[in-house]
């Protein structure tokens, strides 16, 4: 019933255009939004709050409403999901939410990880982190906690860019993404296996962070960790083959 309800609105709206009905569609879709930031939260602190980021939401979705064509052949949850995200990640990076000091421990821990797997020739261990960096075990836990929130928006970018207005004409840009999922796929392949399985559920099957702690049976700290480990090692391994980040 609800699905025919919100067909309806979209081709009552279509028609008219009214402000009315375009808040009642958005009203419908604020689940989405929901959905969106929960999904984000793998890698987000927790000081940042989760209205605003609805809010944010809000922005993308109505963007979203004013620009899809019901004629299109897609569903249009599939055509706002990239712009409500992007609408999130936009207003993040406009409060400059990642210190400047956390990034560069960041890109510090991406380029230890693409160095040491070159060198080591084989998949890079917390010990051999501590080693290279001169870290204890706790100082490297304590790491992956202060970096976890700059893993996902680079990677997000990276994937669900299929669409992005006034590209999709370039063949260059063509060529270049299909480049990039091809070397990203070979990077996922090498992830040790808990990590690639969080890439995989999280990334390609859609599920929250809470969904993933209870389909692994580890808490959501854990889960968390190991999406941030695996982000900086497939930049890592992205970053010796191109200058993507």
């Amino acid at each position: 019933m609800e699905a025919l309800r919100v067909d309806k609105l979209w081709l009552d709206y279509n028609d008219t255009k009214d402000k009315k009905i375009k808040e009642e569609l958005v009203l419908s879709y604020i689940p989405l939004i929901k959905h969106i930031v929960n999904r984000m939260a793998i890698s987000l602190p927790s000081y940042i709050d989760t209205e605003d980021l609805i809010s944010y939401g809000v922005f993308g979705l109505l963007q979203a409403i004013e620009r899809y064509d019901v004629t299109c052949g897609v569903k249009f949850e599939t055509y706002a999901y990239a712009r409500i995200k992007g609408s999130i990640i936009d207003e993040l990076r406009k409060l400059d939410w990642v210190p400047q000091n956390i990034r560069k421990k960041a890109k510090l821990l991406q380029k230890a990880y693409a160095e040491l797997e070159q060198r080591l020739g084989r998949t890079v261990k917390d010990e051999d982190l501590c080693e290279y960096l001169n870290l204890s075990i706790d100082e490297l836990q304590d790491l992956y906690n202060k970096i976890a929130f700059t893993t996902v928006v680079s990677f997000d970018d990276l994937l669900f860019n299929e669409d992005s207005e006034g590209e999709s004409g370039r063949p260059d840009v063509a060529v270049e993404k299909k480049e990039v999922k091809r070397l990203l796929g070979q990077a996922i392949n090498r992830l040790p296996y808990q990590e690639r399985l969080v890439v995989t559920l999280y990334y390609y099957e859609g599920l929250t962070l809470k969904e993933i702690s209870k389909v692994l049976e580890l808490s959501q700290g854990r889960i968390s960790q190991l999406h941030t480990k695996a982000i900086l090692r497939l930049r890592g391994s992205l970053s010796r083959k191109r200058a993507i980040f």
